[in-house]
């Protein structure tokens, strides 16, 4: 290791020099060819003749372009004229076929994809010859029927008519959906002034079936192929998470489906009330054919486990399970219209003691507050008459209803009232729109339920509004569940 100053000493000369005991040593003198071929080594040759134009790079850079182009001139080994062969010059009828078959410009008059030049085994054909068959496809439109569609396919309505009716000996037409695909094959006609004949037709005509129709002479003759179902319900169970719907989605439920769950469980408890940890259980009507088409049918189950609390709701009422209303596992009809509550919000206060948020002191809350964005419809919760529709001191504009068995509810806090005193309701219709009105401090709606004039919680509004079934019925109920559980 040495010191900067150290460094500059060896090189400084002098007494620094001779204190280290070195020399400078004379190089030895190049010959002259050394020296050229040094200086011709880093000389540029071949400059960029567009850029120091007049330099004397530039005129150093032309000087080598003209030497190269004067070579390359005295090295030439002349221009001698290429000897090639001339093809004869047709004429007549087979310079006309040459040139049919030539590819040049039109504009010099070629007929490059014209029709040859006719020949002695030429014949001319007094029509266009037809194809002897025709495949091809149509479609049902929305509000159509089958024989139109054979019609527009170019099937002649005698025969479309004949198709008709023996697609109906198998199936309804009306069952058939829109946008069902008809294959056809039209055969020969007999003349142009005929429609073609129908040779084929095939088309699913419902989801367990496909229809063929096929010629046998002057006859048409139809083969029916059922195809396999299998009609296993489809059941998932999964943890609700951060939300519902899109875990429910996520698992593999249509979106109908899970639409249709969501408001079965809101008839029965806020949607609030669902925590991340419940455990959901969706059980749909299902069909999948061995073709590999699936069809999901209507919601047949939906449950919902908290823990401590489990709601099972049941599609009951047609014996086929098509239509009716969801009902607890306890035999409880469903509150139906609607989402279950007044409003589609949020809950922020529920009923009994709490701290008024302007007042600042204790004070009985009678009622349930539900936060909802300025403006959102308001619903009647159950049936009722409007008892009285107005400004009401600290609530704001105020609707209250009456309902049978003693029963009524108020909603407080509207911005704007959509209905008068002495109007009839019906659950599920709109009576006002949330506001902020009277003593409130942001839009929600103030909702309150009474039972023969004492307030009671609104959460057991449900509970007291449905009809309880028969014995025999819940068994069956219970049963039913059993089978789309596969208990």
């Amino acid at each position: 290791m040495f010191l900067r100053e150290q460094q500059g000493w060896e090189f400084a000369g002098g007494a620094g020099t001779r204190a280290f005991g070195r020399q400078l040593v004379p190089l030895a003198d190049r010959s002259l060819s050394d020296r050229l071929r040094i200086a011709a080594a880093h000389t540029d040759w071949t400059p960029d003749l567009g850029q120091r134009i007049g330099s004397r790079d530039w005129w150093r850079g032309l000087a080598t372009c003209t030497a190269l182009c004067a070579g390359a001139w005295m090295l030439s080994p002349g221009w001698h004229p290429i000897m090639g062969y001339a093809a004869p010059v047709e004429s007549g009828a087979a310079f006309e076929e040459t040139r049919t078959q030539s590819i040049a410009p039109i504009a010099l008059g070629a007929t490059t994809g014209r029709r040859m030049a006719a020949g002695a085994l030429v014949r001319p054909l007094a029509e266009t010859p037809e194809r002897p068959q025709v495949e091809l496809t149509a479609a049902l439109a929305d509000g159509d029927t089958l024989r139109n569609a054979l019609q527009r396919a170019g099937v002649g309505g005698g025969e479309a008519g004949r198709v008709a009716d023996l697609v109906a000996g198998a199936v309804k037409l009306d069952d058939i959906r829109p946008g069902t695909v008809l294959s056809l094959t039209l055969g020969r006609r007999a003349t142009r002034f005929q429609p073609r004949p129908l040779e084929q037709l095939a088309f699913r005509a419902a989801f367990d079936l496909n229809l063929t129709i096929r010629r046998s002479g002057d006859d048409l003759s139809l083969d029916r192929r059922p195809i396999a179902i299998d009609r296993t319900p489809l059941r998932v169970r999964g943890i609700v998470g951060p939300s519902l719907y899109r875990s429910a989605r996520a698992a593999g439920v249509p979106a109908r489906i899970v639409e249709g769950y969501i408001k079965a469980l809101a008839a029965r408890m806020p949607i609030g009330d669902v925590r991340a940890s419940d455990t959901f259980e969706i059980v749909a009507d299902q069909a999948r054919a061995a073709t590999g088409e699936v069809e999901v049918g209507q919601l047949q189950y939906a449950g919902l486990d908290q823990g401590r609390r489990k709601l099972q709701l049941v599609r009951w009422g047609d014996r086929d399970g098509s239509g009716g209303s969801f009902q607890d596992a306890d035999g409880q009809y469903e509150q139906r219209g609607g989402m279950g509550m007044p409003v589609a919000g949020r809950v922020t206060s529920t009923f009994g003691m709490r701290m008024h948020p302007l007042l600042g002191f204790m004070r009985m809350h009678k009622g349930m507050d539900i936060a909802a964005p300025y403006g959102s419809p308001i619903y009647a919760a159950i049936d009722g008459v409007v008892q009285f529709a107005g400004r009401s001191g600290g609530y704001g504009n105020f609707v209250k209803l009456a309902h049978t068995g003693g029963l009524a509810t108020g909603y407080g806090h509207m911005s704007r009232i959509a209905v008068g005193p002495g109007a009839h309701v019906r659950r599920g219709q709109v009576i006002g729109y949330v506001g902020s009105t009277g003593i409130s401090t942001g839009p929600h709606l103030h909702w309150e339920v009474w039972k023969n004039g004492r307030p009671v919680n609104p959460r057991s509004l449900s509970l007291s509004s449905v009809q309880v079934l028969s014995r025999e019925t819940m068994r069956a109920m219970k049963a039913k569940i059993g089978r789309l559980l596969g208990r």
